[in-house]
C-alpha cells in the first residue's frame, strides 16, 4: 500500500468544481455583450456612413448651388471614392428624400442648371430592422 506524503500536491474534485462554476458564470454574464458586438459595430458603420453621404451632399450644394441627381453623381463629381454601403442591409441602395427644383428661381443666380432634376437632400437606411436603442434605422 503507498503512503501519502506530507507535501504532495494537486488540486481537488471539489477546488475544480466550484472553478469551472466561476468561470461559467463569468462566461454567461460576459456573452450577452459579445453577441451584440458585431450589431453595435455595423451601427457605428451605419451612423459613419450616413453622416458623410450627409456631408457630402451637403459640400455639393455648397459648391455647385444644387443638390445632386443621384448619389453616384457624388461619385462621379469626386466627392466619394463610391457610394458607401449600408452595413444593415449590405448594399449601396439607400433611402434618399428629394428637393424639387424651385421654378421661380432664374437658373444663373443659383449655378442650377435650367432642366435640374429634383435632388437628394438626405439619405436612410432601407433596412425596416430596429437599432439596439429602438428606434427604426430608416429613421436615423
Amino acid at each position: 500500500m503507498r503512503s501519502r506524503r506530507p507535501r504532495e500536491r494537486g488540486f481537488t474534485l471539489l477546488e475544480l468544481i466550484v472553478v469551472v462554476a466561476i468561470v461559467g458564470i463569468l462566461a454567461a454574464i460576459a456573452m450577452p455583450n459579445l453577441v451584440q458586438m458585431p450589431r453595435r459595430a455595423d451601427e457605428a458603420v451605419l451612423k459613419t456612413n450616413l453622416h458623410t453621404l450627409r456631408e457630402v451632399i451637403d459640400q455639393h450644394y455648397g459648391d455647385k448651388g444644387f443638390y445632386p441627381a443621384t448619389l453616384d453623381a457624388l461619385v462621379e463629381a469626386g466627392y466619394l471614392r463610391a457610394v458607401p454601403v449600408d452595413p444593415i442591409t449590405n448594399s449601396t441602395e439607400w433611402g434618399v428624400e428629394y428637393d424639387e427644383p424651385d421654378p421661380d428661381l432664374i437658373p444663373a443666380e443659383t449655378d442650377q442648371p435650367a432642366d435640374a432634376e429634383p435632388g437628394i437632400i438626405d439619405v436612410y437606411s432601407l433596412s425596416d430592422r430596429m437599432a439596439l436603442d429602438g428606434t427604426p434605422y430608416s429613421e436615423w
